[in-house]
């Protein structure tokens, strides 16, 4: 499939934790693709020329060959779907019910822990913000986020179920919200969350921040 028949429309800026996910899922699965911006900041993703318009007008849309998708996890799973395993490269675990957690914490990680979110911006992240300390919400936010994934990783190994996965990536990028803002956190928490940053298809989405806000 050519370069052109998929296109990926991303955030101006390359903040959005979403598309993130959907990047490292192309990257992972080896699919070429054409990646396309829309302004945010100025309302572009309102104007009804934009493909995502009659969608959520929001960010990550998918374009495929003249199939139009958003919401990052319906992209990644549609992905695993269209570039099936064994020929493409697996995102999503081997295990039924592994895949079924990995769904569950991509869920619960969209739909939580909002002042986490709220009060660690992706500009900590991706820009090297730093903010001030938590609210007494965002330290509760904190602290079930630290209950949760030191459960989801008491087996030890540095990925969720033994082999990476796309909820690998957006469970670091939660967790590196607090971790790249010089948060306490759980040594064991944070030596997973830089190591799943260093994945080469995560770096080169960093990259393309790094270059934005140069």
């Amino acid at each position: 499939m050519s370069e052109s028949a998929i296109t990926l429309w991303s955030d101006t800026a390359y903040f959005s934790p979403y598309v993130l996910s959907a990047w490292v899922a192309l990257h992972e699965k080896g699919v070429p693709f054409a990646l396309k911006t829309v302004d945010l900041e100025n309302g572009g993703q309102q104007a009804p020329g934009w493909p995502g318009f009659s969608l959520t007008q929001r960010v990550p849309v998918l374009e495929i060959e003249g199939f139009t998708l958003s919401e990052s996890t319906a992209i990644d799973e549609y992905l695993e779907e269209r570039f099936a395993p064994p020929e493409w490269q697996r995102i999503y675990p081997h295990d039924l019910h592994n895949r079924a957690r990995a769904r569950q914490i991509q869920a619960w990680l969209r739909s939580d822990l909002l002042p986490i979110r709220e009060e660690r911006s992706t500009t900590v992240v991706f820009a090297g913000a730093r903010k001030g300390p938590l609210s007494p919400a965002g330290q509760a936010s904190a602290a079930k986020l630290f209950t949760v994934a030191d459960e989801l990783l008491a087996h030890g190994k540095p990925n969720l179920f033994g082999e990476w996965c796309i909820a690998d990536v957006d469970l670091a990028l939660m967790l590196n919200r607090l971790v790249l803002n010089g948060d306490s956190v759980p040594e064991r928490l944070a030596d997973y969350a830089t190591f799943q940053w260093q994945r080469s298809s995560v770096q080169r989405f960093i990259a393309l921040s790094a270059k934005r806000a140069g």
